[in-house]
């Protein structure tokens, strides 16, 4: 919080610290609901929070659900300040809704190591690759606007780092699973349509929550 307040002031590191707090009492209580043993939230200055999971989800369903789980409570935290913009007019509390609103769409790329590709589990896991696609791609914008590699290693560091973590899932995706693979990611179609409407449908509120903010700023 303290290099937050450096860059925007107190008043928003604040307001988004507390946004990112509740994104991740939301991973707690859907861990909590199925029984699951996690850390303390540990929060990186200016970039997030995350919580880790000390024992494997007994399948995708679950992992899923305690993936979307942040995004859910972080979304509709974001909606307050917007709520109170929208009545207000106040700038400071479209800044604190529309980064609320980015940070958990950012965290909704289907990437292993981000909520959303722990979500898409539950989906498709093929998913994963255009997931890569669009890191990447992020990752070239930011090399050609930096031009320098000091510069773009600092402000990309995290990016590359989820990246490469998340290597080993993606390369599962061509080789044969073993048994307890497949037992893992066997879940009821059922399943899979109901959190692959809650993940893009999520998808889509907070872009539209992103570019209503925009359009009036």
């Amino acid at each position: 919080m303290l290099v937050l307040s450096f860059y925007m002031g107190w008043p928003f590191a604040v307001g988004f610290t507390l946004l990112i707090l509740v994104h991740e009492i939301g991973h707690l209580v859907a861990a909590w609901r199925y029984g699951l043993q996690v850390s303390a939230p540990v929060f990186i200055p200016f970039l997030g929070a995350f919580i880790q999971l000390k024992q494997e989800p007994p399948n995708a369903w679950v992992e899923a659900v305690v993936g979307i789980g942040g995004p859910l409570f972080g979304t509709a935290a974001s909606a307050v300040p917007y709520l109170i913009y929208v009545r207000t007019g106040e700038p400071y509390f479209a800044g604190i809704a529309y980064y609320g609103f980015m940070l958990n769409l950012f965290n909704l790329a289907p990437v292993g190591t981000l909520d959303g590709g722990r979500i898409v589990t539950a989906v498709s896991t093929w998913l994963w690759i255009p997931g890569y696609a669009i890191l990447l791609g992020l990752v070239g914008v930011q090399w050609m606007q930096a031009r320098d590699f000091n510069r773009f290693l600092n402000s990309n560091f995290l990016i590359l780092a989820m990246l490469v973590l998340g290597l080993p899932r993606l390369f599962s995706l061509f080789r044969a699973r073993t048994e307890r693979e497949q037992r893992y990611y066997a879940i009821p179609g059922s399943q899979r349509w109901l959190m692959g409407s809650l993940y893009f449908g999520l998808i889509a509120l907070l872009y539209l929550g992103m570019r209503s903010i925009r359009a009036d700023m």
